[in-house]
Formats: C-alpha cells, sequence, structure tokens
C-alpha cells in the first residue's frame, strides 16, 4: 500500500516537473499570450509553486532563479520516494 502511494506521488512529481520544464523554456518567448489556452492553464498549474520559491528569492536583474530551485525540490521529493518505496519493498522481502 505505502508503495502504491509512494509511486503515485513519484509519477506525479515527474510528470509536474516536465509542466515546469515546459513552462520555463515558454517563458524565454516574450510573444507568447498566457492569457490564451493552453498557455493559460499551464500557467495556472505552475506558477502557485514557482511564486513560492519566487518570494525566496527575488528576481537578479530580470533572471529568475526560482525555477532551478523549484525543480530542486521536486527531485529531492522524488528520491524520498523512491527511498520510501524501497523501504516498503524490502520489508515486504522479508
Amino acid at each position: 500500500m505505502i508503495s502504491l502511494i509512494a509511486e503515485s506521488i513519484a509519477t506525479f512529481l515527474s510528470i509536474y516537473s516536465l509542466l515546469l520544464i515546459i513552462r520555463i523554456l515558454l517563458s524565454w518567448f516574450p510573444n507568447i499570450d498566457w492569457m490564451n489556452q493552453p498557455f493559460a492553464a499551464l500557467s495556472q498549474l505552475t506558477d502557485p509553486y514557482l511564486n513560492l520559491f519566487r518570494s525566496i528569492i527575488p528576481s537578479l536583474g530580470g533572471i529568475d532563479f526560482s525555477p532551478i530551485l523549484a525543480i530542486l525540490a521536486i527531485q529531492f521529493a522524488q528520491s524520498l520516494m523512491a527511498q520510501v518505496q524501497a523501504a516498503s519493498l524490502s520489508r515486504m522481502l522479508y
């Protein structure tokens, strides 16, 4: 049961990190209208999470480093989920 939950969370984090990367890459194109779909949906999904890190790290000369910290946090959570899965599987074997 715990392994299934950890695997589900890890899958969600993988999908969400992919959405973050797409959002970051699209931010390099200044002519994108973030009010039109599908960009508005992507912005609504990713901006609340990115805003957590934007409040910690201010924009330095127009360069936003908060996505780096956001992706590192997701990777840390993914590694935790992998450890939980491994521990759960090892308990099931013994």
